[in-house]
């Protein structure tokens, strides 16, 4: 590691699966300071390697691992790594994020990022070991689940404590919402990554490393995470998350009235009480679990003892694989949940998308849209838990009907019928959050540049506790009222500040969990750890400015693939349907009041408001002169 530089690795790694050429390559200093690293370097490789209009599942789309400067050290929450590529799901900018320990043993071997291009001529995986890097065969492991293929390449490489994230069955089929897995448990799963790497006949990567990182001022780095420890574990959110970790939502959501059940069609869950963290915790918890060097391990081991699926185990499950593999599907059997998404992380497949795909043909079913005998054995009635863990299958292996939904809900209801009751937007399904009495969700997952999204821009100060409100002031300047998550008035001030700072925390390396939704983690605290860790003198304004700048590089990715604004407006059910069921029955989204809001939206971000299009004065303070052209001189080709 050259002693210039902190934080940083300082090298890219770079695999061409096509002609089995490796490269190692040193990381431009230029990048780091616009793009910081992870998400945000991976932005920008990705917009740099690819031509508008490329097949995501070709060889010409690049597949882009990436860690950021924070990864790896002694910050709290250091364990996340970002897969960036073109999506297969939705043919747009797709990123998914990652914890568990892959991350910062990547950083640990000497590299920010990883970039792979072409399709190997058979299967291979990619063994990583410092210095020695190869591609090694993996035909033995073409057909095995991730469980197995993780095993099995410790096993051969005689390295147990080495870091695989690998693909199932899902990713080889190119199910177009498959995952990537690590650490048995850990996906990096939304917008179909794993399909990407499965197109490639690359079954793994495997990592060890042993080089280090280096921080410029540890003294004081230590004082900062200290500190930043200290304040974790004194929050008052902090006994929930690390007892219950977003199975706490579960409770919230059917409470408040925002939890989606049978695809939508109600908001509240009859069996809700069933599926709560702390049924979970009494009935199935063994141990809690911990993502790398992490204070509050929101994480939890599993296990099914009785009944029909007893002796299932695994991690978790977050509150979005429980709605999508239970209330979303008017599937009330807990044990068959814990199932389904160990079963989900086996095969390599993300839960919400497979949830909600599953929901979406349930209704089709109910609609008579799907008739029994269509697809043999394929009853999907409401509910049926065995209906869900044989469609999950189904999906993965691409038999029958899963075959038609592992091109995901929006495809499968093209080909069948009953596109108005996929809620989507841009191709990509919605999590956990019924956004008509969200006012600020629906416009953040409408206008995220990845699709129907809750992370990249999750607005968790919308529905602030009043321990919160004294910070929201501070940090935006806006006052909440009681009903704030009602209202439209500031959301989009609110969406807007989230954005940039989603951005700066993904490039960082660190959790979402610490990044935003701790009280104590704000904006001078990213801005201390940078300095301290790598020896920039950045302001607050900078570093926003930084998360400003990959949020729009995001969006232009988009906007070169014909995104405009009719594709930042909410679902048609969420946008054209009322609340039927719980606190919030009758609620809705009132269209002029969110045009009013877009609008508001648009302009904060400096974008066209009749185009969505991102406005060439603003790119220019941004610094991205040069992709606003390219991007410009597509849209004139168009018109």
């Amino acid at each position: 590691m050259s002693k210039s530089w902190f934080g940083w690795a300082g090298r890219i790694l770079c695999i061409n699966l096509s002609t089995g050429e490796i490269i190692k390559k040193p990381l431009d200093p230029e990048l780091t300071r616009k793009y910081l690293g992870q998400a945000g370097i991976n932005a920008k490789l990705l917009f740099d390697l690819t031509e508008p209009g490329i097949d995501p599942l070709s060889p010409e789309n690049p597949l882009i691992f990436g860690v950021g400067p924070l990864g790896g050290s002694l910050a709290p929450c250091s364990g996340r790594f970002t897969v960036t590529s073109k999506s297969p799901l939705t043919g747009i900018f797709g990123d998914s994020n990652c914890g568990g320990h892959w991350g910062p043993e990547l950083k640990n071997a000497g590299y920010d990022h990883i970039i792979i291009t072409g399709k190997a001529e058979q299967p291979v995986y990619l063994w990583i070991n410092d210095d020695q890097v190869e591609l090694r065969d993996a035909r033995h492991l073409w057909g095995k689940n991730t469980w197995e293929t993780d095993e099995l390449i410790k096993t051969q490489l005689a390295q147990p404590s080495a870091q695989v994230a690998c693909i199932g069955p899902a990713g080889e089929n190119q199910v177009r919402f498959a995952a990537i897995i690590t650490n048995l448990a850990r996906a990096a799963a939304r917008t179909g990554m794993g399909a990407v790497m499965g197109s490639k006949y690359l079954k793994a990567i495997v990592v060890k490393g042993n080089r280090g990182m280096g921080v410029a001022s540890p003294d004081e780095f230590l004082q900062t995470v200290h500190k930043s420890e200290s304040d974790i574990q004194h929050d008052p959110l902090y006994e929930v998350a690390t007892t219950f970790g977003t199975t706490a939502i579960t409770g919230l959501a059917q409470m408040l009235g925002f939890l989606p059940t049978r695809n939508f069609q109600a908001s509240t869950f009859e069996e809700a009480e069933n599926h709560r963290g702390e049924v979970i915790l009494k009935n199935h918890v063994t141990k809690h679990k911990a993502c790398f060097n992490c204070p509050v391990g929101c994480s939890r081991f599993y296990k099914v003892e009785e009944g029909e699926y007893a002796g299932t185990v695994g991690e978790g499950p977050e509150y979005e694989s429980i709605a999508a593999l239970g209330s979303k599907c008017g599937n009330a059997e807990l044990p068959s949940i814990l199932h389904a998404n160990t079963l989900c992380n086996q095969l390599g497949l993300d839960t919400i998308s497979a949830g909600n795909a599953i929901a979406w043909a349930m209704e089709a079913y109910q609609r008579g849209i799907i008739k029994s005998g269509d697809f043999a054995g394929d009853d999907l009635l409401w509910g049926d838990h065995r209906a869900v863990i044989d469609t999950i299958n189904k999906i993965a292996l691409r038999q029958g009907l899963g075959d038609v939904l592992a091109e995901g809900a929006l495809r499968a209801a093209k080909k069948l019928g009953g596109e108005e009751f996929v809620v989507h937007s841009k191709g990509m399904d919605y999590p956990a959050v019924d956004v008509r009495g969200t006012k600020g969700m629906a416009l953040a997952f409408a206008v995220s540049p990845r699709g129907g999204d809750h992370l990249k821009g999750l607005p968790l100060y919308e529905v602030a506790p009043e321990v919160y409100q004294k910070d929201i002031k501070t940090e935006i300047g806006i006052d909440i009222t009681p009903q704030y998550w009602a209202e439209y008035d500031t959301k989009a001030e609110l969406i807007f500040w989230h954005e940039n700072w989603h951005c700066v925390v993904d490039s960082l390396g660190l959790c979402k969990l610490e990044g935003i939704c701790i009280k104590p983690l704000k904006p001078s605290h990213f801005q201390q750890l940078l300095a301290t860790a790598t020896g920039w003198d950045i302001s607050i304004e900078e570093l926003e400015a930084v998360g400003e700048r990959i949020w729009n590089l995001e969006r232009l990715f988009g906007v070169r693939e014909g995104i405009r604004r009719k594709d930042d407006l909410p679902p048609h059910r969420l946008y054209n349907e009322l609340i039927a069921t719980g606190p919030g029955t009758g609620e809705g989204l009132d269209h002029d009041k969110y045009e009013v809001m877009l609008n508001k939206y648009y302009q904060l971000r400096g974008w066209d408001e009749k185009t969505g299009i991102p406005g060439r004065e603003r790119m220019q303070k941004l610094g991205l002169e040069k992709e606003i052209e390219a991007v410009l001189s597509v849209a004139v080709v168009e018109s």
